[in-house]
């Protein structure tokens, strides 16, 4: 089989968490403020991946109504046992100033497809949970604790603690195993055993340019853990020339004929340090010493951007269409909402069969209730399209095409209605909160009939169009705009997630009226 070429999940998949079931691989990915939860990838040979499912699809497993940007689902653990998946994930309401209010839970399931169970409450002592389960039969759970107190170092180390299956809760003294290298920021743990030993692997040095990840082990699992003394097991930090950076936060599979992989969170920025596409997954093939450390296939420990395959049959998946014509009962996969499931009572594939009918709600502002359904970007080239049926009854009514990162943060083509410009298209840009209009006036459109919308990216450069007719030109809109605004990096304060791309409609005025959406497009040039 050929090489494998980084990152295998292109696009806002962070934090993975690898298992092998049989034949079978799976990785979960943090799916952050953006719903359903949890993203769940299935590959046969570890370099063709396909989504399989989203185990958090409803408001009992997962109500983030509220939660602030980048909040929601924080790093998941995706574990199998006894014919059972276990899923481990925090929901975090707030993680701003002195304080982390992170609450973990536990759901499982037959089948990695579902149904999920409804979940369990663990903890809320800190975030980045995982689950080890011993060959005694026993079952460990560790966290990073968070420490607010002042002149403390809020990343007080990894704790671990025993749950008891039987009881359905963490039972058990709560013991700090591991305080972390001189890195810092020591977060993300993950359980192994091996010839003996406990290998305990975590995140540090934050998950911006300094991020890595390192490993450490015991013969208890209790500790006292050493560290890797050549450690960092990967890192980009100080290696501007690579492709791949913010190389760390990750975990570990060993296939079905004994090789090793580690699969971990990437970023490629564009110009300067600006991750659009958010932080991806890449993986690595890993080699254990004689000495029993683990070391990056070529000996150092920079991210290889292309990768020496398993031993294993090549198994390719169909490519996703690009096209979606909204011409089934529920949205594809590639499709999210923000804080709040599509639900009837605003988003519908049937009240007009063949479109994708959304009722207005919220401001792009809003963290609570957002008519809005879109998908990652996914590439650094890429173009995509729509058509939109509306009728604006005054300026409150918008419907049309958005490019997303956060409430602070967004670009938005679309349909409205100006006392003097009558129907017509504005252009919004809001960059770090502040609301900008990109067009001098608004440009009059025919009462009758759709609007059809275009976007184009590359790299740094967004550009947008529209047309009235099928066979119409298109028309450029405004200014080319640059959107590294949308990332994680140009923001004063870090945040997670990555830019979207799709479609939204609100109602200020409260009445939800509907936008039809005919079709999109999302093509990677």
């Amino acid at each position: 089989m050929s090489n494998i070429q980084n990152p295998i999940l292109p696009g806002f998949h962070p934090d993975p968490s690898i298992v092998r079931v049989g034949d079978d691989y799976y990785i979960a990915t943090s799916t952050f403020e953006w719903f359903p939860g949890v993203r769940i990838h299935h590959s046969k040979d570890l370099k063709h991946w396909r989504f399989i499912s989203s185990p958090l699809t409803r408001t009992s497993q997962l109500d983030m109504k509220g939660n602030m940007n980048s909040g929601g689902i924080w790093a998941p653990c995706l574990s199998y046992h006894d014919a059972t998946f276990y899923l481990i994930y925090t929901d975090v309401k707030q993680w701003h100033g002195a304080y982390k209010d992170a609450h973990n839970y536990l759901v499982t399931a037959e089948n990695i497809e579902g149904p999920w169970s409804e979940p369990i409450y663990l903890n809320s002592s800190g975030f980045d949970p995982s689950l080890f389960h011993d060959e005694d039969g026993r079952k460990w759970f560790v966290n990073m604790i968070w420490d607010y107190r002042k002149g403390n170092h809020p990343f007080a180390g990894i704790v671990l603690q025993e749950y008891s299956e039987a009881e359905q809760k963490l039972v058990g003294p709560v013991k700090n195993i591991y305080k972390g290298t001189d890195i810092q920021l020591t977060e993300g743990p993950h359980l192994y055993k091996k010839d003996g030993y406990y290998y305990l692997l975590v995140a540090e040095g934050g998950t911006e340019y300094e991020h890595a990840a390192t490993l450490a082990r015991s013969k208890t699992i209790d500790g006292p853990y050493e560290t890797d003394p050549n450690y960092p097991l990967i890192t980009s930090n100080k290696k501007p020339e690579l492709a791949l950076q913010k190389a760390g936060h990750g975990s570990l599979v060993e296939t079905q004929n004994g090789e090793w992989y580690f699969a971990h969170l990437c970023g490629r920025p564009l110009k300067e340090t600006y991750c659009t596409l958010g932080r991806e997954t890449a993986i690595q093939k890993v080699e254990w010493t004689e000495d029993g450390w683990l070391r990056i296939e070529d000996g150092g420990n920079s991210p290889l951007q292309e990768v020496t395959a398993p031993d294993l049959p090549e198994h390719p998946f169909e490519p996703e269409p690009e096209k979606d014509n909204f011409d089934g009962e529920t949205l594809h996969h590639q499709w999210n909402t923000l804080r709040i499931p599509a639900d009837s009572s605003w988003c519908s594939l049937t009240e007009r069969p063949g479109h994708l009918r959304l009722r207005g709600m919220e401001s792009l502002s809003s963290v609570h209730s957002q008519s809005l359904v879109a998908r990652r970007q996914q590439s650094f080239h890429c173009e995509f399209e729509t058509k939109v049926d509306y009728d604006p009854e005054y300026y409150q009514h918008m419907a049309g095409l958005v490019i997303y990162y956060d409430t602070e943060d967004h670009v938005y083509l679309h349909v409205t209605r100006d006392e003097q410009a009558g129907k017509s298209i504005q252009l919004i840009q809001t960059k770090q909160g502040e609301y900008e209009e990109r067009l001098e006036k608004p440009i009059s459109i025919q009462e009758e009939g759709p609007v059809y919308f275009k976007g184009v990216i590359h790299e740094a450069s967004l550009a947008l169009f529209y047309k009235q007719a099928e066979d119409g030109e298109w028309t450029p809109v405004g200014p080319e705009l640059d959107p590294t605004h949308m990332s994680d990096d140009s923001a004063e304060n870090v945040r997670f997630t990555g830019t979207f791309i799709g479609m939204a409609t609100q109602d200020l005025s409260g009445m939800k009226k509907a936008a039809d959406f005919d079709y999109f497009i999302y093509k990677e040039l």
